[in-house]
């Protein structure tokens, strides 16, 4: 079985990827970033840079592309004939056995290679969801040749599919602000670990998890038996917390994420008297027992962290509903340091939600901030928490053992950001972190974070608004 991407010098990387930041120190200060009183965090969901993004004009995009990570091979190496069949896990019982069924929308003699979804599926059309998880991403990856995504996906060639962005809200932000081009999710795998990574640079802890949620590996590090949990004790995949707020049919409670002790970033601004939220699309309904259909548990970050655990009061003072963001909008009034995560239907995952849906919510978000008094000193980032199993043909940085990940689509959306500008600077979702820690004189979290480049390079902060050269 193909051995997974950095499976060796296993201990090593734990220590590199898990010990606290060897300098403590807060980084140094960068002029003119003071200048920018609000930081807006928007998470979306589940797609490739390539996927939405690989046309853009400048981008390091699918032109770009080498015939060899466009060529995709069977898990024994050997080149595709054609592209497999879309498969539609949408129309999949959980627990039926075997493969989904066939996408009829798609043809079934794709040549072998990333394809236009527009001629079948359109922007405002959903598709099946498609496998996004951490052992599963890294063997897509193939040791940086990006060349078996369809090998170790379960939605067929779908993963080889991206869309013309040019008709989006967001593209148009792209165009006139910054677009980064070699940003990458923080860990491989999909939204819960990458939501953990967003918020404290580090994986969860759950040692002594029950053996059913366990991974197994044979001694070269390749996957025998998928699992939830690594075998030395980290939450990797999808999981609830125990404190809640979970689903119904998680009952168990020996089978949810036991309280985080790490420290994240909201512990960093509350200790230094920033004021911060989290704010979520359907977080009050869920709260009161009634959550809507399409509402993420996994996605609420800091409800897995003691500090801010449901039932504390930091928890009521930092976790907040998306109507209290909206509120804060039109009040002009929001917290330093603010993170929104839209509910299920408008956050553009593939199997509930389509981009357009989630597209155009977000700008009205965003033109809310931008028609407020909030506006003149607010830097918004707009990212997506993974790849969401999709193909990108940049291979990621090899930092530790649990990523980078995928590329995705980032945008810095302000009145200092450089206006028609390409970033290409190497990113990962621990940037996010490392420009808010260096705004406020904040420690870093982690080694990564304390490594990574902290997304000034997409600011003008000495002469906002100026032309680029």
């Amino acid at each position: 079985m193909t051995t997974l991407y950095r499976a060796a010098s296993l201990a090593l990387a734990l220590s590199a990827a898990l010990a606290p930041a060897r300098a403590q120190q807060a980084p140094r200060p960068v002029p003119g970033l003071d200048r920018i009183r609000h930081i807006v965090v928007i998470f979306l969901e589940n797609r490739s840079f390539d996927n939405l993004y690989g046309a853009f004009p400048g981008a390091n995009g699918l032109s770009n592309a080498s015939e060899s990570a466009k060529t995709q091979v069977d898990r024994d190496g050997k080149p595709y004939d054609k592209l497999p069949p879309v498969l539609n896990t949408m129309a999949k019982s959980p627990n039926a056995a075997g493969p989904a069924p066939v996408d009829a929308r798609f043809p079934t003699d794709l040549p072998n290679g990333p394809f236009r979804a527009e001629p079948y599926v359109g922007l405002n059309q959903t598709t099946g969801d498609l496998v996004h998880r951490f052992y599963q991403e890294q063997l897509q990856i193939n040791d940086g040749k990006m060349n078996k995504f369809i090998a170790w996906t379960d939605a067929g060639s779908l993963v080889m599919s991206y869309f013309d962005g040019a008709s989006l809200p967001l593209w148009e932000y792209a165009q006139k602000y910054t677009l980064a081009d070699n940003f990458f999710h923080a860990a491989f795998g999909g939204s819960f670990l990458n939501h953990q990574w967003l918020v404290c640079a580090c994986s969860p802890v759950f040692k002594n998890a029950p053996d059913r949620l366990v991974a197994k590996l044979d001694d070269k590090g390749a996957l025998i038996k998928d699992g939830a949990v690594t075998p030395d004790g980290y939450a990797v995949n999808t999981l609830y917390p125990r404190g809640g707020p979970f689903p119904k049919q998680a009952t168990d409670p020996s089978f949810l994420v036991p309280p985080q002790d790490q420290p994240n970033i909201g512990d960093r601004l509350t200790a230094k008297g920033v004021s911060w939220a989290w704010y979520s699309g359907g977080w009050n309904d869920a709260v009161a027992g009634r959550p809507d259909h399409d509402f993420q548990f996994h996605h609420q970050a800091f409800a897995y962290f003691r500090n801010t655990a449901l039932g504390t009061k930091a928890a009521k003072a930092h976790l907040r509903d998306e109507a209290d963001f909206v509120a804060g909008i039109h009040r002009g009034r929001l917290p330093a340091v603010s993170f929104w995560k839209p509910i299920g239907e408008e956050n553009e995952h593939p199997g509930y939600a389509n981009v357009a849906s989630g597209e155009h919510h977000t700008r009205e978000i965003i033109r809310m901030i931008e028609r407020s008094s909030l506006w003149k000193d607010t830097v918004i980032i707009v990212t997506y928490d993974e790849n969401g199993g999709l193909w990108d043909h940049v291979a990621p940085p090899k930092i530790d053992r649990w990523g980078p990940g995928t590329r995705i689509p980032a945008l810095v959306i302000s009145p200092f950001a450089k206006k028609g500008f390409v970033d290409h600077t190497q990113y990962d979702t621990t940037s996010i972190l490392k420009l808010i820690e260096t705004r406020y004189g904040l420690a870093p979290l982690s080694s990564r974070d304390a490594a990574a480049a902290d997304m000034t390079h997409a600011l003008e902060l000495q002469s906002p608004g100026a032309p680029q050269r």
